[in-house]
């Protein structure tokens, strides 16, 4: 367990170590856990919490582990949604990942466009969800339950996945039609004439850069060519 105390005035107690003395209250212990948060390294499929709590001589305690002592508890910020765990985020897009060879990053920037990783979100025409699948897609591709993180994320990467090979690759030309509908792509030969889907596909992309630096990279393993099984995006 890790912990770290903080009181009123520095000094060293017999076993030698430093100490920092902070009398304050919840306040005090939240701007506490916001800068260790703020300077803490993101962990790919890690869900970590910061417990905090005040004890009885205003000693203020931070660590890694649930206690009950205390006065006041703090909990990290949800890394994407209070609505939903990092974990099963981020569990949930590796497997469907590698199930429907689509990069982690890309499905990460999609549900960020899509819904800002609001497992509950429904849009006015209908779209559920993580991914935003509408009923009829989520049929297709064998979704039962829309609020379930692994199946809507699992229908989405599999959607993405049918419409890279449709369009043969293009990666622009796909998230047009996820976003506007595949025929529509089908009419115009290229994206959309709409500032809804012209803007949805310059913001994916960008989340994709941002997320794939971050590390969310899907090492491509070579195969024996197939026709039915195309690259990792």
């Amino acid at each position: 367990m890790n912990t770290i105390d903080l009181h009123n005035n520095p000094y060293s107690d017999d076993s030698g170590r430093r100490t920092v003395s902070l009398k304050g209250s919840a306040r005090l212990l939240a701007y506490v856990v916001g800068i260790l948060m703020a300077t803490s390294v993101p962990c790919v499929l890690a869900d970590p919490q910061i417990y905090g709590y005040v004890g009885p001589m205003g000693l203020v305690n931070l660590t890694n582990v649930p206690t009950d002592e205390g006065v006041t508890v703090v909990r990290r910020k949800a890394r994407y949604h209070r609505g939903v765990g990092d974990l099963e985020i981020e569990q949930a897009v590796s497997r469907a990942a590698q199930q429907h060879r689509v990069q982690p990053a890309l499905l990460l920037a999609i549900i960020k466009a899509e819904s800002s990783f609001n497992p509950t979100v429904v849009s006015k025409a209908g779209a559920v969800g993580l991914m935003q699948l509408i009923p009829e897609t989520a049929m297709r591709h064998g979704v039962r339950n829309l609020y379930d993180t692994n199946e809507n994320i699992t229908g989405g990467a599999k959607h993405l996945r049918y419409l890279l090979d449709r369009f043969h690759g293009n990666l622009r030309l796909a998230l047009a039609a996820y976003n506007a509908g595949e025929r529509k792509v089908d009419r115009y030969g290229q994206i959309p004439p709409y500032k809804e889907t012209q803007d949805y596909v310059k913001k994916v992309l960008v989340y994709y850069s941002s997320y794939k630096k971050d590390g969310w990279i899907m090492p491509v393993v070579k195969t024996a060519p197939s026709m039915h099984e195309g690259r990792a995006y």
